[in-house]
C-alpha cells in the first residue's frame, strides 16, 4: 500500500505535483518481501563518524537508514531492494574522495550521498562528477555547493549559507544591534557563512567590528572570545557548528560574554543543544527543520515512528536530511524507471517532496536551475531551562523561496555532458 493512500489529494495539486507524486504511488508495490535474484540498488553514504562532526553526521545516517528500512519494506524502488553503504569520512576530503572511489569502482553503488562539512561536499561533487555518479549533499552548506560550483550531477537537501544566514539576520539585527563581531570556522563553511552575514548587515547599515578565524577542531577559543570581548560588539555571532559550536558556547559563558552582548548565529542543531549544559543555551539561531510543528501535517506521525526506532530520541534536522534525501533518490529512480544517472538527475529536476517526506508547510523541491532543495527555515530562540526534546522555540516558519537568491544571483550555470 502507498503511503499517499490516505492523503486525499486535488486534482489540481496532482497536476502540479505532477510526476514526483505519481511516483511515490508506484514505489511500493504490494509485496512482503524480495525475490533472491533481485539485486539491490546501492547507495554510497560518506560521513563523518568521528571527529568534530561525528553526532551531526550519525544522526544524517539514522536518518537515511531509517528511509532506507521504510521503502524495503513497502516493495522497494522498481521492486528492488535499496542497500546503504556506509563510510566514515572524519570530515577530511582526502579520506572521503578515496571512500567515494572506493563505493563506486569497488562496490559499484548507483549513486553518492553525504557530507555534513563543505569541504567535503565540494570535493565529493567533483569526484563524483569525474566518476559519472549522482552525488546528493545532504549536510554541506556552503553557497558555492549548488553556486559557483555547481554541477549536473549534484543536488543538496540542505540549505545554503544564504539561506541559513537570511534566516534569522532581521531577527538578530533588530533584536541586539547593529554592531556585529564573528567568530568563524576557517574553512569554505564558515568564510561562506560570514561573507553572506557581512553583505546583510552592511545593506542594513551595520558594522563589523572584527571576525576570528578559528580552525576546524578548535578545542580553546579563548582567545577568540577575549578580542571579541574587547570590542564591544552589540551581538556575537557565532558561526561555528558541532563540538566546535558547543565548545564555543561553554567557554562564551564562562567568560560572562552572554551578560555583556547578544549571541547568536545561522544554525543551531539538537545534537548541540543536547551536548550544552543548561547555563549555555540561549540566544537567537536558526534551524533548517524542527521536530515539533503542531499545525503541520504527518510530522507528529514521521516523529512517532522515529522516536520508537531510536530510544525515544527525536528526530532532528541531520536525521530529516538524510530520510528525505534517501525519499528523493527513490522517487526520482522509480519516475525515471532507470538508474541511468542522467535520466535520473532528470527527474530530480523539479522534484517536490510529498508532504509525508517534506515534513514542513511550505513546498519543497529541488529546483532545476540549480539543484538546490528550497524548502523552510525554521528562525527562533534557544529555551533557557528547556527540557529535552523541548529545547528550541521556533518564532516563524520561512518560506524559503521567498529568500532564497535565483541561480542567476549565486553565480550557477549548470553545463551537461554532451
Amino acid at each position: 500500500m502507498s503511503i499517499l493512500d490516505d492523503i486525499h489529494i486535488s486534482r489540481r495539486t496532482l497536476l502540479k505535483s505532477g510526476a514526483a507524486l505519481g511516483a511515490t504511488s508506484l514505489m511500493y508495490p504490494a509485496m512482503s518481501a524480495f525475490a533472491k535474484s533481485e539485486s539491490p540498488i546501492k547507495i554510497g553514504l560518506i560521513d563523518p563518524q568521528t571527529g568534530t562532526y561525528a553526532g551531526t553526521g550519525g544522526n544524517e545516517i539514522l536518518g537515511a537508514q531509517f528511509a532506507v528500512d521504510e521503502i524495503n519494506r513497502k516493495g522497494g524502488v522498481m521492486s528492488r531492494p535499496i542497500q546503504l553503504l556506509i563510510e566514515d569520512s572524519a570530515a577530511s576530503v582526502g579520506q572521503s574522495v578515496q571512500k567515494a572511489h572506493k563505493l563506486v569502482n569497488r562496490n559499484k553503488v548507483h549513486f553518492l550521498m553525504g557530507a555534513v562539512s563543505s569541504a567535503v561536499a565540494l570535493a565529493l561533487a567533483q569526484a563524483a562528477e569525474q566518476m559519472n555518479t549522482l552525488y546528493m549533499d545532504t549536510g554541506g552548506h556552503a553557497d558555492a555547493v549548488t553556486g559557483t560550483q555547481c554541477r549536473w550531477n549534484t543536488f543538496r537537501t540542505c540549505s545554503t549559507t544564504w539561506l541559513l544566514t537570511a534566516g534569522d539576520f532581521q531577527t538578530i539585527f533588530d533584536k541586539y544591534g547593529k554592531n556585529w563581531y564573528f567568530i568563524t570556522p576557517d574553512y569554505a563553511f564558515g568564510h561562506s557563512l560570514h561573507t553572506d552575514y557581512v553583505a546583510q548587515l552592511k545593506k542594513a547599515g551595520g558594522k563589523e567590528l572584527g571576525n576570528a578565524l578559528a580552525p576546524l577542531g578548535t578545542t580553546d577559543f579563548s582567545s577568540y572570545l577575549i578580542k571579541a570581548k574587547s570590542a564591544n560588539p552589540d551581538a556575537l555571532l557565532v558561526l561555528t557548528s558541532g563540538n566546535d559550536q558547543i565548545n564555543t558556547l561553554k567557554q562564551a559563558t564562562q567568560f560572562g560574554l552572554n551578560k555583556d552582548m547578544g549571541i547568536g548565529g545561522p544554525m543551531m542543531e539538537m545534537e548541540v543543544l543536547e551536548g550544552l549544559p543548561d547555563a549555555a543555551r540561549y540566544g537567537y539561531w536558526n534551524m533548517e527543520w524542527y521536530w515539533n510543528q503542531p499545525n503541520t501535517p504527518h510530522v507528529m506521525d514521521f516523529v512517532d515512528r522515529y522516536k520508537k526506532a531510536h530510544n525515544n530520541k527525536v528526530p532532528t534536522a541531520r536525521s530529516w536530511f538524510g530520510y528525505a534525501s534517501v525519499y528523493a533518490l527513490a522517487l526520482a529512480t522509480e519516475q525515471a524507471k532507470s538508474l541511468d544517472t542522467m535520466k535520473v538527475v532528470k527527474a530530480l529536476e523539479g522534484l517536490e517532496l510529498p508532504p509525508e517526506i517534506a515534513l514542513q508547510p511550505h513546498k519543497t523541491f529541488y529546483r532545476a536551475s540549480d539543484h538546490q532543495l528550497i524548502g523552510s527555515e525554521f528562525p527562533g530562540q534557544v529555551k533557557t531551562g528547556g527540557v529535552y526534546p523541548d529545547l528550541f522555540e521556533v518564532a516563524d516558519i520561512v518560506d524559503a523561496s521567498k529568500i532564497a537568491r535565483s541561480a542567476e544571483q549565486k553565480g550557477c550555470s549548470i553545463s551537461y555532458p554532451s
